[in-house]
């Protein structure tokens, strides 16, 4: 019998190496390197002897992009919404396609292991468009015949092994549901983003964002939050006023709280206080008490939005963290699929085998053996959306197992299942209502009768309100009464957990993608996170954004407008409305809604003008512009710039790192001044032209185009003139840099070498006083230097190659930048000197 070969693919490389060793006999398999790891093994399928490969992708294999034409920030935006768009790499340099029609050369079958959701189906049909062209013909149907799914909720044996018992058919409808997605979010986002950025950027220095961007679940989040402000904003406190009384029973002093609670008016206040006080000799008198058995309910199985809201306000930690802790847990077998907006359990889920296994744990191990011990009710609460059972721990952990809040998390998904499945805290809840003339005032007290749940979810116990025993027309003595003032509050900001409820209730993203819709507006400077209760507080720029939304096209910020987008997409999904006439409907509205704000943009302009600095009265003066010789002002604030008031022009200068003056020197070309670019002493660094970085001088180099890249044939500051030798990346197999090493003059006196495409740095020991570029050229290519050394070393200076001269490198620790990984050029040099290709020398010749 011949042996059937079978692709497994997963999303992940671990999940990979998990997944094969819960498939492979015994656990054992070999396994082969490539762009992602093949694990190896032979079984039976089917009830055919077979050949097993596992592999992965990393997430999605494609993203999506505008055609070339339309990446251009020039483009008109309008256009966007009718630009054609292209499935390219989404990490070229791994080739992943590549690696995935190599592994399908000549297979049976191919069986999908991608994340059970809409996401993961879409993947799937990814890994199919790169692999089905290359597997065999089957003897019956068509290849999509043998390319099977299977469906899974936890990393543990028995669920892997019930998947591949049963598996099914990718499901396209919901891969479609995806694609329209991402073609809407990316068209939409990108019109509006351009459109705001260039307007807003170029009339305002203050604006601290790197973009103005726009996004069809973004803008309706950051709405909420701004939504909230506006409300504190425009709260008026108004005084009320309360009275207090304090009566003793049995020599212990009772505060009575009132039940008229406060009245808004003084001399009414006052009123009812001074009928009191005639009232007051005769005492209190106990007119009812009444007692009550009352229970806090347990809580539903565990989905994804609970567990953020829980991990955001009880744990600190946030949306985007806790996904990628409970992924992280999910993949290491410790608990179920971690995305899921189902809160009950299925029929068939086996609560004893989780609970035996718990046993043991030494914090809450004989929680669950009281519950094996005695019969307890099986939850019947909670909603079954049928896409994944709810969040539960698959493996037992140790707090030594897991690193602070990954065991912070598991603790809590494990006391949850735990508390799930316990009873109700039970209380009693006492009530004195008490007489003083006609008022009426009450004295509450409560008794946990049975703490069921909070057990082991302690965080949510409730405590005992201690009062004493009364009788009815019991008489109390009133001890002391006044009124007292208070002013009404505004309520709070939103926090993480209450956005995420938000959210979830008007349908804006899904239960996997609320934290990062979340980040985003934190990441773009629209919100800050502010103390451990994490509120959410609008910035300026956020607030004005919704502000002029508002204003212009309400629609554009309000949660009904994804809300019904998600409905069709659900429509997709399910197959009752096609891809093309729900992304058709959609793209024509917001194409419509963008020209209506492009032409109405000054509404939103004049709460930009109101709020924020012109261009021109922002930032330092720093350089010389070389047309008017004035001196263009260095704005700090994101993204960072250069503005010359007098010609109006704004030169972009690269992110993350200082800028500085560079020794007032001039570019010859255009006549600015240069200014440093450098990420720290321990980074790289080097001088920029301003204009020749934003507009460069020469044919078929791209914006951002700094000295380190220059070919300027005489100007000091040239790539030409300070080029040592390729990079030493560029011998790497795969992804070779195609850059250069140059000596970074800007460095002096802690001389360094450093590439101008990758992040590998070379620092000269501190002994060297100075290093200069030599006209000799060593047989490898390479540029000589010329290495001085300091007085107190008494050692000659001394000339060399890099790459081929014991000597010289000696003098380099190579690393990356702000990475010590020394050694990266040693071993280069077995059987003599290295040879490079002669076109490099060539080129190094010519340049020279």
């Amino acid at each position: 019998m011949s042996i059937v070969r079978i692709l497994m693919v997963a999303e992940k490389p671990s999940l990979a190496e998990s997944l094969s060793r819960l498939l492979a006999p015994g656990g054992q398999y070999t396994t082969h390197k490539h762009a992602t790891p093949v694990h190896e093994w032979k079984g039976t399928f089917r009830d055919q002897p077979a050949l097993f490969q596992f592999t992965s992708v990393t997430g999605h294999v494609y993203s999506l992009d505008f055609t070339k034409e339309y990446n251009s920030w020039d483009i008109d935006p309008l256009k966007l919404f009718d630009a054609k768009t292209l499935k390219q790499e989404s990490n070229p340099k791994m080739k992943l396609t590549h690696h995935l029609q190599n592994s399908a050369k000549g297979i049976d079958y191919l069986i999908l292991w991608l994340d059970c959701d809409r996401e993961g189906e879409n993947i799937c049909f990814e890994v199919i468009e790169n692999c089905i062209q290359y597997m065999k013909y089957p003897s019956q149907g068509g290849k999509m015949n043998n390319v099977l799914r299977a469906k899974f909720s936890a990393i543990t044996k028995e669920d892997v092994q019930r998947a591949m018992k049963n598996l099914g058919k990718p499901n396209e409808n919901e891969a479609r549901a995806v694609d329209a997605r991402q073609e809407f979010d990316l068209k939409v986002g990108v019109a509006f983003t351009r459109f705001q950025t260039r307007f807003f950027q170029g009339k305002y220095g203050d604006l601290d964002s790197t973009v103005i961007s726009y996004g069809p679940c973004q803008t309706p989040t950051l709405s909420f939050c701004v939504e909230r402000h506006d409300r504190i904003q425009s709260f008026q406190p108004e005084p009320y006023w309360t009275i207090h009384v304090t009566v003793t029973k049995s020599d212990i002093p009772l505060k009575l709280g009132w039940s008229r609670e406060r009245v808004f008016d003084q001399q009414v206040g006052n009123m009812f206080l001074n009928m009191m006080n005639e009232e007051k000799k005769n005492g209190a008198k106990v007119s009812h008490i009444n007692v009550q058995k009352k229970s806090k309910a347990r809580p539903h199985a565990l989905n994804t939005v609970e567990m953020l809201k829980h991990c955001s306000a009880g744990l600190g930690i946030s949306p985007n963290d806790c996904m990628s802790i409970a992924e992280r847990l999910y993949i290491q077998g410790y608990i179920s699929y971690p995305r899921t907006e189902t809160s009950k359990y299925p029929e068939n889920f086996d609560i004893d085998q989780v609970l035996r296994e718990q046993s043991l744990h030494p914090d809450w191990g004989h929680f669950c053996k009281d519950l094996l011990s005695q019969s307890y009710d099986r939850p019947s609460g909670g909603t079954d959306t049928g896409d994944h059972p709810p969040i539960t721990p698959t493996r037992i952990a140790q707090e030594s197992e897991l690193p602070g809040d990954s065991w912070r998390l598991y603790d809590f998904i494990v006391r949850n299942f735990i508390g799930s499945i316990s009873s109700n805290l039970k209380y009693t809840s006492t009530t004195i209502s008490v007489l003083i003339g006609n008022e009426q005032f009450e004295c509450k007290g409560s008794q946990v009768t049975s703490p069921g749940f909070a057990s082991v979810m302690h965080w949510m116990s409730k405590s005992d309100e201690y009062i004493p025993e009364f009788k009815q027309g019991e008489i109390l003595q009133v001890t002391a009464s006044s009124i007292s003032e208070g002013r009404t509050s505004p309520p709070d900001y939103l926090t993480e957990a209450e956005l995420i409820g938000l959210m979830e209730h008007n349908g804006i993203g899904t239960d996997a993608s609320i934290p990062t819709h979340i980040n985003n507006i934190c990441q773009r400077n629209y919100v800050q996170v502010s103390g451990s209760g994490r509120k959410l507080i609008p910035t300026n720029l956020g607030i004005v954004l919704i502000h002029g939304y508002q204003k212009i096209d309400p629609e554009l910020s309000l949660p009904t407008m994804r809300s019904d987008m998600e409905q069709q997409l659900n429509l997709i999904a399910t197959g009752k409305a096609t891809h093309h006439d729900v992304l058709a409907y959609f793209l024509k509205m917001f194409e419509q809604k963008f020209a209506f704000f492009t032409k109405h943009i000054e509404s939103m302009d004049e709460l930009f003008e109101a709020t924020f600095s012109p261009l021109a009265a922002t930032g330092k003066p720093l350089s010389k512009c070389g047309k008017c010789k004035r001196y263009m002002k260095y704005i700090s604030l994101k993204p960072n710039r250069l503005h010359c008031a007098t010609c109006d022009e704004t030169y972009s200068l690269p992110l993350n790192g200082h800028i500085k003056l560079y020794k007032e020197l001039r570019c010859p070309l255009d006549d600015f001044e240069l200014v440093l670019y450098s990420t720290g002493s321990k980074g790289t660094g080097y001088p920029i032209c301003p204009c020749c970085y934003n507009n460069p001088p020469f044919e078929d180099f791209k914006k951002g185009m700094a000295c380190n890249h220059c070919p300027h044939p005489t100007c000091p500051h040239s790539m030409v003139t300070n080029a040592i030798c390729p990079c030493p990346e560029s011998e790497n197999e795969t992804d070779p840099c195609k850059g250069s090493l140059i000596l970074d003059a800007t460095s002096a006196p802690r001389w360094k070498l450093s590439c101008n495409e990758c992040n590998i740095v070379s620092a000269f020991v501190d002994t060297v006083k100075n290093v200069s570029i030599q006209k000799d050229i060593c047989e490898c290519g390479s540029i000589a230097l010329k290495v001085e050394f300091r007085e107190n070393q008494n050692q000659k200076p001394i000339v060399g190659c890099v790459m081929c001269d014991d000597e010289i490198e000696a003098l380099l620790a190579t690393r990356f930048a702000k990475k010590n990984v020394r050694a990266r050029f040693k071993g280069r040099r077995k059987g003599g000197r290295k040879k490079f290709d002669p076109k490099l020398r060539k080129l190094y010749a010519d340049m020279r």
